[in-house]
């Protein structure tokens, strides 16, 4: 895993006062501006996280964070998947989620205090932005509006939970891959032709299986039968 802390510091500081921030700047307000979280902020708001934020560049298969690890600030990809999931000492896996480009990870658990309670992997070559904590904190007891988008994120997690626990309870197995193919066609899909979708899986089957809290054999049995 590659670490690079960016070098926004220096960059701000040498900020001219008028409207012409830095390269260093421009680019941290490119890359941050990817995040719904950060709409609407211009680019010297932004410019005001820039001690806080640090690139990281991580392969297939490594590990962001274990269960129990310290939390010290919340990641943002801007490319690639990474999947949080809880394991045992067995080595049984269950998959919390599924993360791509333009999500952000780990806010939840900053504001409580507390470890990690999942952990986070690679599931591709990624790039991420890692945003301090404290950094973190320090914008928003100033900045209301922020405060109110980062309690809507929070409510959207907890919207997209409840969403999971309805599925897990309430539909068979067959409903929800029918449910989580319809998702992935609108979102990366190529539309219908001649009568027939093409759907491209993201990830294994054993990973999507155990995100709709399925075996492997019976989504690839499922899958088998849509076909």
């Amino acid at each position: 895993m590659n670490y690079r802390d960016l070098p926004c510091t220096e960059a701000l500081r040498d900020t001219p006062p008028a409207d012409q921030p830095s390269p260093e700047i421009e680019r941290l307000c490119r890359l941050l501006s990817q995040a719904s979280l950060f709409n609407g902020l211009g680019c010297h708001d932004i410019a005001r996280f820039a001690r806080g934020v640090r690139e990281l560049k991580v392969g297939r298969g490594d590990i962001l964070f274990h269960r129990g690890d310290t939390c010290s600030g919340f990641h943002f990809i801007l490319s690639g998947q990474v999947k949080l999931a809880f394991t045992s000492a067995e080595g049984n896996e269950k998959v919390v989620d599924i993360l791509r480009p333009g999500q952000s990870f780990g806010e939840a658990v900053m504001f409580m205090d507390k470890p990690y309670v999942v952990m986070a992997q690679a599931l591709t070559d990624a790039s991420l932005l890692h945003i301090a904590k404290q950094v973190f904190f320090d914008e928003m007891a100033g900045d209301p509006v922020f405060c109110r988008k980062i309690i809507a994120g929070l409510a959207q997690r907890l919207h997209h939970l409840m969403a999971d626990v309805e599925s897990y309870s309430l539909r068979s197995g067959r409903e929800r891959i029918i449910g989580y193919l319809l998702r992935e066609e609108e979102r990366e899909g190529d539309g219908i032709a001649n009568g027939r979708v093409s759907i491209r899986l993201p990830t294994s089957k054993g990973t999507i299986a155990s995100r709709l809290n399925l075996t492997q054999e019976h989504f690839s049995r499922i899958l088998h039968e849509l076909t």
